[in-house]
């Protein structure tokens, strides 16, 4: 279905439509793959727990879609959602439409805590714990530089994130310049990259919870977003205390990254760029275009995540592929940003 054609119906009938596409996209790819699978077959390898299909399943079958493929496309799933989601968010919070998890500095934060729990052989709970704590870390500095330099300013936030990315991304190669060359240093470079390639259910179940619970949460503040979205004046004028509203929303924001990124690695440009695709979809109403954002989050890298797996022989990393899709969308961005466009 076209943009044009999701553009002339009502924003629930496009999240109604969007919830589809995914199903159906998730579907196709449980059956793509060097053991190719049909649709319909999946579909009876689906239901076969409730009704056994009238040719049996198979042992090869039921360990290729409940056991490899199912666990990564769910990850794919949550942590697409979650990256888009929280983009939409801080773009509304920050009424700033060139912002972004990676762009604000929350994922080069969550990188270094990452690489500095490998470097120090923590568990996954201790990965994940200081992939949250040095990811919130970033955020509160980008946030006070925010303040210092020009709160009006549309472009002090990305600057801001850029310093702060920068320092982050010094501290992560030096990380990697003490780490082990035969051991530490190679986990480190391909975890850094970004990948689903060692998706499993034990991850899942490890980061599934972290991740619904604040991406429910920031749903439930959705119309609180737009609010903020008009200005913290006129925000505090119909009765929302606006400091702390926003600490909780940046707290949600950091868990879901860090989450994301102690499984996956650095997975950028995903929490800037489908915000702005659900923003032409639904409109900049934060009620319908954070759910809009976080199905297209969904099936955007579950996209990215099935061509990844399956172009070449070897899995292509996707960091690469995000990046090389997002970086020219967001120069596009920037440029109308500085002809004076609105992005809300």
């Amino acid at each position: 279905m076209s943009a044009v054609a999701l553009r002339r119906r009502t924003p629930q009938a496009i999240i109604a439509i969007l919830a589809v596409m995914l199903v159906v996209a998730a579907i196709v790819s449980l059956g793509i793959g060097r053991y190719d699978i049909p649709f319909m077959r999946v579909v009876e390898i689906l239901w076969a727990p409730i009704s056994a299909p009238a040719i049996p399943v198979t042992a090869t079958e039921a360990n290729v879609v409940f056991t490899v493929r199912m666990p990564r496309i769910l990850l794919a799933v949550l942590t697409g959602a979650g990256l888009a989601l929280s983009g939409a968010t801080l773009q509304g919070v920050f009424r700033n439409p060139l912002v972004g998890p990676q762009v604000v500095g929350v994922s080069s934060g969550a990188a270094f805590g990452g690489t500095l729990a490998i470097l120090l052989s923590f568990s996954r709970y201790g990965l994940l714990a200081s992939a949250f704590a040095f990811g919130l870390s970033a955020l509160v500095i980008v946030y006070a530089l925010n303040g210092i330099v020009a709160r009006r300013n549309i472009l002090a936030l990305v600057l801001a994130g850029v310093v702060v990315s920068g320092f982050f991304g010094a501290l992560v190669s030096l990380v990697q310049y003490l780490a082990d060359t035969e051991d530490k240093l190679p986990a480190m470079v391909f975890w850094l990259l970004g990948s689903f390639a060692t998706a499993n259910w034990e991850k899942f179940s490890l980061v599934v919870g972290p991740i619904m619970i604040c991406s429910l949460l920031l749903l439930g503040l959705r119309w609180r977003v737009n609010l903020l979205s008009i200005g913290d004046e006129d925000a505090r004028a119909l009765g929302v205390s606006v400091e702390p509203l926003r600490w909780l929303i940046l707290i949600l924001v950091s868990c879901i990254v860090a989450a994301q990124v102690a499984i996956s690695g650095i997975i950028g440009w995903v929490g800037l760029v489908v915000p702005h695709m659900a923003r032409m979809l639904v409109g900049p109403d934060h009620r319908v275009m954070m759910p809009a954002s976080l199905l297209i989050g969904a099936l955007y890298l579950l996209i990215i995540d099935t061509v990844a797996r399956t172009i070449t022989g070897t899995e292509i990393p996707l960091g690469i592929l995000t990046a090389l899709i997002g970086t020219p969308v967001f120069a596009i961005i920037l440029r109308q940003t500085q002809r004076g466009a609105r992005g809300f």
